[in-house]
């Protein structure tokens, strides 16, 4: 067993290292599936898929406080519930709960059904035109709009939104002052918009709901119901944009692909879950072991921080045959995409359900596509061109 040792490499999952990440995972497990980086303040990282399972159903060995976000997003102020632990974390996180269960989901699916096909339509317009960023006018737009009408952010705030989003998660390692502008100024914008909210008609929504809940018979403060609804903004506003835009930029390059699901809809749900597995927008997760522990021979002390690495652990050929391929038929598809345990993705039937509408909206709409700039990123938010073939 390594003790002193510290095992790694020089590991980041964030920027420009995301480029090669596929490559530099493989690498990780192969060489030292548990070793430290030094970036960050310094943490261990986590990379095969057992061992990551364990840890995300472990709360009492692994914290999620300070933040599961490494670095954090722009603000030191713990994000409820996912940087609550138990058993503070389940009062917070049942608030929410029945507003993200599949019955709920189910009565919102013709709402995103519309505004995908609205949005489908206008990329086909454009693309008879020429070259057409998908990613602006179709992966962006879909998860914001269904999202903020869900929550209860003011349509005319929506133009403001994409900018906020970006500083806060894409720019706060290389531009961390900007990160920190911007969430303050979502902060500035949600404590307005609550104080607003508490004095107008209700109505059912995220932010209605959260103005009535009660813990121990007492109404929320406005600090914690600013923090959750942050949380909502930067989760419910990036996570999906980037799913749906990186299984486009798969769809654009991989054409057998494509035109098998335009021959079969059904085969997207699991289409979905293999796009979710290898091109997850969650790459990893941090926690803060609270005892002494051992993985892999490996020791990690107390206080000391873990990145549990989902991107990682969902190529894994332990858990998966042929992991590096993306099969769209793949069956029991168990992947990391959502976490698991406690802290498991609130949101996690809502983004489903977006992304298999409105790739079904799209496929059925616009025609057959190919990338315009093959060099285009599989990660992230950012421009996606694509052109009919």
């Amino acid at each position: 067993m390594s003790d002193n040792n510290r095992p790694g490499l020089d590991f980041d999952f964030h920027g420009k290292a995301l480029d090669n990440i596929f490559e530099t995972y493989a690498e990780i497990r192969d060489k030292c599936p548990v070793g430290h980086s030094e970036r960050y303040g310094g943490f261990w990282f986590i990379s095969k898929n057992n061992d990551i399972f364990a840890a995300e159903q472990d709360p009492e060995r692994y914290s999620v406080a300070p933040s599961m976000l490494l670095p954090s997003f722009g603000t030191d102020i713990p994000m409820i519930p996912i940087d609550i632990d138990p058993p503070k974390h389940w009062e917070y996180r049942k608030i929410l709960l029945p507003l993200f269960t599949p019955q709920a989901i189910r009565k919102i699916e013709n709402g995103i059904r519309m505004t995908s096909r609205e949005l489908a339509i206008k990329v086909l317009e454009s693309l008879r035109h020429g070259p057409t960023d998908a990613s602006s006018m179709f992966a962006r737009p879909v998860p914001t709009i269904v999202f903020s009408r869900i929550a209860g952010f003011p349509e005319q705030d929506w133009p403001k939104f994409d900018k906020w989003v970006y500083d806060i998660i894409y720019a706060r390692v290389e531009y961390p002052e900007r990160a920190k502008n911007a969430a303050q100024a979502v902060m500035d914008y949600f404590n307005d918009l609550l104080m607003a909210r508490r004095s107008a008609e209700p109505r059912e929504d995220v932010i209605q709901k959260l103005l009535e809940a009660r813990l121990d018979g007492n109404p929320l403060s406005q600090d914690e119901l600013i923090s959750y609804c942050y949380l909502l903004f930067v989760a419910g506003l990036d996570t999906t944009v980037w799913a749906i835009r990186s299984s486009l930029w798969y769809l654009g390059q991989n054409l057998e692909d494509q035109r098998r699901l335009r021959e079969d809809p059904e085969l997207i749900y699991m289409a979905v879950e293999e796009f979710l597995r290898t091109l997850s927008p969650v790459q990893a997760m941090a926690r803060t072991c609270l005892a002494d522990t051992v993985i892999q021979g490996q020791k990690i002390s107390a206080g000391e921080r873990v990145v549990l690495v989902f991107g990682s652990g969902n190529r894994d050929p332990d858990a998966y045959d042929h992991p590096e391929k993306i099969q769209i038929d793949r069956e029991d598809n168990k992947h990391l995409a959502f976490g698991a345990g406690i802290h498991r993705c609130l949101g996690s039937n809502l983004a489903r359900a977006e992304l298999v509408i409105s790739l079904k909206e799209f496929l059925n709409i616009v025609p057959e596509f190919t990338l315009a700039e093959p060099s285009e990123q599989w990660h992230g938010i950012g421009k996606l061109t694509i052109r009919m073939n």
